[in-house]
């Protein structure tokens, strides 16, 4: 996957990959998106405005578990294989897919993904969207953006998954995403005894 972050400082781990899909697939995967039945995100008492749906395992972030979901839809099969390729691992590798519906004003605060999953590998369809990064580095944060084009695919592994935290800024318009995920070791300890 490229690590040309369109000119901006790389961080290691974190590779992107434009026009993934084509503008044709991209107005697909939207349709089949929109298809499903979606719930606002919840984090214990807190409820985002954007609108999620888990496919293979899902987080229970009221409490704290890891279950079993619906297998991966075959609509979603081809794109999770594709990702798979260009990350570099294998499609059954990634057990998780994340649909998510931003509207306009939606967002995502900052947040490190939860440690029984490895790799994200994201599709982002729809408005175009500003990823921002940040880590700790004394009293200081250490802060990178990038964009992320519609139809672009990112991949977060090693220092950037694990040491930075990522956000995706409020937009003025609706956007799309699938997420993929793979198992930790964590996580794979976890769902072998589920």
């Amino acid at each position: 996957m490229s690590s040309d972050l369109f000119d901006l400082p790389a961080i290691s781990g974190l590779g992107t990959r434009a026009d993934f899909v084509s503008p044709a697939e991209e107005q697909t995967l939207i349709a089949a998106s929109d298809a499903v039945d979606r719930t606002p995100f919840r984090f214990q008492q807190w409820t985002g405005k954007r609108l999620t749906h888990s496919f293979g395992w899902q987080y229970d972030f009221q409490s704290g578990a890891l279950d079993r979901g619906a297998p991966l839809p075959d609509w979603l099969l081809p794109i999770r294989d594709r990702a798979a390729a260009v990350a570099g691992l294998e499609p059954d590798a990634l057990v998780q897919a994340l649909l998510i519906r931003y509207d306009e004003g939606a967002g995502i605060g900052w947040h490190r993904d939860r440690p029984i999953y490895e790799h994200v590998v994201g599709l982002s369809l729809g408005a175009p969207a500003t990823m921002r990064f940040r880590r700790k580095q004394g009293d200081r944060w250490q802060r990178v953006n990038i964009p992320l084009e519609p139809r672009a695919l990112y991949h977060l592994s090693g220092e950037v998954r694990h040491d930075w935290e990522h956000s995706i800024a409020p937009m003025d318009r609706a956007r799309w995403s699938i997420t993929f995920r793979s198992f930790s070791r964590q996580g794979q300890r976890i769902a072998a005894a589920a």
